[in-house]
């Protein structure tokens, strides 16, 4: 596709949007919208992007990265209209990034691998936050070291966060140095939440669940996974089994759970997962 066809889309979407927003003749809820109540959506588009890549549906996929695209719009021509930035500035930035970020392919930088590539990547971004923090004044209460964390977004997903915690931290040292380490904490954290469980301090057993929860998200992260995926596809696992124990329910019990006490249902669940497998 030439610059210019793949420019017209845009030119059309932007000025889409500019006639939603427009004071006299635009549509009512789209002028009422501002940054903060339309970010929520924005973060429902794109968990329905990342919905439509794990079922495989591209067309879906087609239509949710369109709707995902339609935010960066709506939030870009929110801050033209405040005189801040427009859509160019954020395509503008985004470039620059990438060059920057890519030396090996922009520039003169030579790159062996994807892991050299993730180990410049992060270095890169070290580099920039720090450059960053010496901009702002007071961005930390003690100075550069508080900024290791400081820009990890507080509006992600919790497990996504210490995911991204536990790796911009390892960035500077502080890790396991294997997953055996890790997979060792998880069990000490078990132990105290046991602890705090036979205490019947509910306040110490949300802590320790948490810590637990936190572990198990950098075991994910020393294994190479997301820990945001496994726990969908543990979501979608159990409703599918779910569904196998509620049609036999609605088969042998007419729809009467009450019937059925928890052997009965545990060997429904057992049977739900052995079919699932086959």
């Amino acid at each position: 596709m030439s610059d210019k066809r793949a420019t017209e889309p845009i030119e059309h979407l932007l000025e889409i949007m500019a006639r939603l927003r427009d004071r006299d003749a635009g549509c009512p809820w789209d002028r009422e919208q501002t940054f903060a109540t339309i970010a929520p959506y924005t973060i429902e588009e794109a968990y329905e992007v990342a919905d439509a890549i794990e079922r495989g549906d591209l067309d879906a996929l087609r239509d949710e990265l369109g709707d995902l695209l339609f935010q960066v719009v709506f939030h870009a021509r929110m801050a033209e209209e405040s005189g801040t930035f427009d859509f160019g500035a954020v395509v503008a930035a985004i470039c620059n990034k990438m060059r920057r970020r890519h030396p090996h392919v922009f520039g003169d930088a030579v790159v062996r691998s994807a892991a050299e590539q993730t180990a410049a990547w992060e270095e890169m971004k070290r580099r920039e936050r720090a450059q960053d923090s010496k901009r702002s004044e007071g961005s930390s209460a003690n100075g550069a070291g508080a900024a290791v964390l400081a820009d990890v977004p507080v509006g992600l997903p919790a497990l996504t966060r210490a995911a991204k915690l536990g790796k911009r931290a390892a960035g500077v040292g502080f890790d396991w140095p294997d997953a055996r380490g890790v997979r060792a904490k998880v069990d000490e954290e078990l132990g105290e939440l046991d602890a705090a469980l036979a205490d019947g301090d509910a306040e110490a057993v949300a802590a320790e669940m948490g810590d637990v929860l936190f572990s198990l998200a950098n075991l994910c992260r020393h294994l190479g996974l997301d820990p945001e995926s496994c726990l969908r596809g543990a979501n979608t696992r159990f409703s599918e089994r779910f569904g196998r124990v509620e049609a036999a329910v609605n088969r042998g019990m007419s729809g009467d759970w009450r019937a059925l006490g928890p052997a009965d249902l545990d060997a429904l669940w057992e049977a739900a997962k052995a079919a699932a497998r086959k």
